[in-house]
């Protein structure tokens, strides 16, 4: 018998609504729940795929450790726990606390687990903890902390007149930030937003899905998003087009920052971005205008050359254009399964988020919000003497094929003296491990909607249990910290300090109510609503004065790092092609995209998921296609500075002449390059982690990466490529 349950996708972190149709404790369709006031019935193709996943030949049922001869054989979670915990204990004991070093993957990021990973690596004293944040978005902390940012949050996305998206496309990648469009069903917001007469930009140089619903579309040359936007700071400084009366209250530097755009006329910018100057002035008059909306960026510019500076301008485009909250306006979204709090019509300071605390042997880099850059993660383990990384510890992340110069990640993954890896199959990362926990999959286990809430412009809530009973030994994440932290005798606490007790493990249901410990709504009012729930406070929350002591606060639009950043920019030579002229003996520069059909690697195994490309193809202009001599589907070799990687070529036309979009976060292993029509390649190992990279963060150039492509001689393609089927 069939049996439907409502529950929502956790296969990204959009969270989307959906209905499950379970026989036999198999998932038999999903589809989305109309009835999920968010998501409205929406839902891609991964969210599809769940059965695949769920049930795939190739998932992980169980532990497996590595056995002598290098092959992986069956244990029992429990007494690899056991050994784990014994192991990690004599190396700490032998070398030190910061002998041991984890991981936290996006799917650890965005677990139940999350609050635990970061107890434990703290009661384990070492400094040594990474997480994607440093090789994916670490620039908006950085321009957050720089700048300051304003208590009561920015213009929310259904009141807004006008958006500005710098490199976003939403209805592919499910996520955006201060105002933009919910996770679920993005494109599905911006349409309905469109009829109200929101107007959109969209800065990218591909004509994306979003761009091409965008009112104006400035196709930037890739890497030159900084002069872009710093020329439309200058007209809306030159203009007067900004919030006067915002500004004289809560900002300062507007002439520092209108001094160090003034060379960034439109005629410059258009030389060099290969933005017409009618556009950079349209676009830079078209936001300013607006009433209310948010500028925002993404992934791809965050990895694109000088980051800083460009995710810096974001923060003051909004700030310039007063795009936030006042005093007496409506809090829309109070949160939900979060602690209740006060918003306040202030602004929080800039303060510094780096310099303080552990530090690398490496590249002058530290802590940054807490964590070491991933930067250094391979020279601290290939490198001997006091505070090397001898064991790793990876929950829900591949850094093989997701690090910077992959093939230096894989010698050092390799050299690990303890590698334990928590995963729902054997990832390129799991390979190499000597541990691996099967972990459960979404269905499998209870959860909420807590880590997406705040991208709501409603306070809207969920919980669902299991709907899966998995007949095989795999676990959440969350027991194993728990079993960790009880074998080792390492304290850990979960949400706002509650502590977990290390000789009972909680169910998973009492797991959930520790984690919600002083939400605004209590759990068991949220269980009641199988799709969700809008849960209005009983009177409505406002924004508040500013408290007398932070009303001297305010944001800073031009701090001496980034002013010092653009004059660098500005004195670099330009070809008359555009670009820098030390780059004239590289013929394409290669972007970074997002895919519908995976989320990072995860998906790339499962059929309905394959269907289009097993690959991560490299898309090309038709024109530059025939230059090199290459058709769709054949392979090419692509070159940078530091290393070569093969690519499929497909043809698109909305991308210009001299640029390549691949996904990153694919591929496997180096030595598998015969494999590229299969599983595709990783663009990171054209990335070297000791050049061109950000002082604070340490994240490397990985997108517009200057690159050779070329055709595969005869010879190399039979050993490379052999002919398809």
């Amino acid at each position: 018998m069939v049996e439907t349950h409502k529950t929502f996708c956790r296969f990204c972190h959009a969270l989307c609504g959906i209905e499950v149709d379970v026989a036999d404790n198999r998932v038999v369709a999903v589809r989305g729940d109309r009835d999920n006031v968010i998501s409205r019935g929406y839902t891609c193709a991964k969210g599809r795929a769940l059965p695949d996943q769920h049930h795939h030949p190739d998932r992980l049922r169980g532990t497996v450790k590595r056995a002598a001869d290098g092959s992986f054989e069956p244990i029992p979670s429990e007494t690899a726990m056991d050994e784990v915990a014994e192991r990690l204990l004599a190396i700490q004991q032998r070398h030190g606390p910061s002998s041991v070093a984890v991981y936290s993957g996006t799917h650890g990021l965005f677990s139940t687990a999350a609050p635990l990973i970061i107890s434990w690596v703290r009661a384990l004293g070492t400094p040594y903890y990474f997480t994607p944040n440093t090789i994916d978005q670490p620039s908006q902390s950085t321009a957050r902390a720089r700048c300051g940012s304003w208590d009561a949050g920015g213009s929310r996305f259904c009141d807004a007149d006008v958006m500005l998206f710098i490199g976003n496309n939403p209805g592919v990648s499910a996520f955006s930030r201060d105002g933009g469009p919910p996770y679920a069903n993005g494109f599905g917001y911006l349409k309905e937003a469109g009829r109200r007469g929101m107007k959109i930009i969209a800065i990218d140089p591909r004509r994306t899905e979003l761009a091409r619903r965008a009112d104006l579309h400035l196709q930037v040359r890739p890497g030159e998003d900084p002069t872009l936007l710093a020329g439309m700071l200058r007209t809306i400084l030159e203009e007067g087009l900004y919030d006067r009366e915002f500004t004289d209250a809560h900002v300062e530097g507007l002439a520092a920052l209108r001094e160090a755009v003034a060379d960034y006329t439109p005629d410059y910018v258009e030389r060099r971005s290969l933005v017409p100057a009618s556009q950079v002035v349209e676009a830079a008059r078209l936001f300013a205008r607006g009433r209310s909306g948010s500028a925002m960026s993404c992934t791809g510019v965050n990895m694109a050359p000088r980051p800083d500076v460009t995710q810096h301008f974001v923060s003051a485009l909004n700030a310039l254009c007063g795009r936030f909250n006042r005093e007496g306006d409506l809090v829309a979204n109070p949160g939900a399964l979060q602690p209740p709090r006060s918003h306040y019509a202030e602004v929080v300071p800039p303060k510094d988020l780096w310099g303080k605390g552990p530090q690398s042997r490496f590249r002058g880099l530290g802590h940054f919000m807490g964590e070491m850059p991933i930067n250094v993660f391979a020279d601290e383990i290939l490198t001997e003497g006091e505070g090397q990384i001898r064991a790793l510890v990876c929950i829900g992340g591949n850094p093989a094929v997701a690090f910077p110069d992959q093939r230096k990640v894989f010698e050092a993954l390799r050299a690990l003296e303890l590698s334990v890896v928590l995963d729902v199959r054997m990832t390129a990362t799991a390979q190499l491990a000597h541990y691996v926990f099967g972990c459960k999959l979404s269905l499998e286990k209870p959860s909420t909607s807590r880590t997406a809430e705040l991208q709501f412009d409603v306070p809207f809530a969920q919980y669902t249990p299991a709907i899966l009973e998995p007949e095989f030994d795999v676990i959440q994440e969350w027991e194993f910290l728990w079993g960790m932290a009880h074998r080792m005798r390492t304290p850990i606490k979960v949400a706002r300090g509650v502590p977990l007790d290390l000789d009972r493990k909680p169910g998973d249901e009492e797991f959930l109510e520790l984690l919600h410990t002083g939400s605004r709504v209590a759990l068991s009012e949220v269980r009641k609503y199988p799709s969700g729930h809008v849960f209005e406070p009983d009177e409505p929350a406002r924004v508040q004065p500013a408290r007398p002591e932070h009303t001297e606060a305010r944001m800073n639009v031009a701090p001496a790092a980034v002013i010092r950043q653009l004059r660098e920019i500005r004195g670099e030579a330009v070809s008359d092609s555009g670009g820098y002229t030390g780059e004239g003996e590289f013929s394409h520069r290669l972007i970074s995209r997002r895919m519908l059909d995976v989320y990072n690697s995860t998906g790339d195994h499962l059929p309905g998921l394959r269907r289009r490309f097993p690959y991560n193809p490299a898309f090309m202009n038709a024109a530059c296609m025939a230059a090199i001599g290459v058709d769709s589907g054949d392979v090419v070799r692509i070159d940078s500075d530091h290393d070569f990687i093969y690519g499929v070529a497909e043809r698109a036309n909305d991308i210009r002449p001299g640029v390549i979009s691949m996904s990153h976060a694919r591929g496997g292993e180096p030595d598998l390059d015969g494999e590229v029509r299969n599983i595709g390649s990783t663009t990171n190992r054209l990335v070297s982690t000791e050049r061109n990279f950000e002082p604070i963060s340490g994240i490397p150039r990985q997108s517009a990466i200057p690159v050779n492509v070329r055709r595969l001689s005869a010879e190399e393609l039979a050993a490379v490529a052999p002919a398809r089927p």
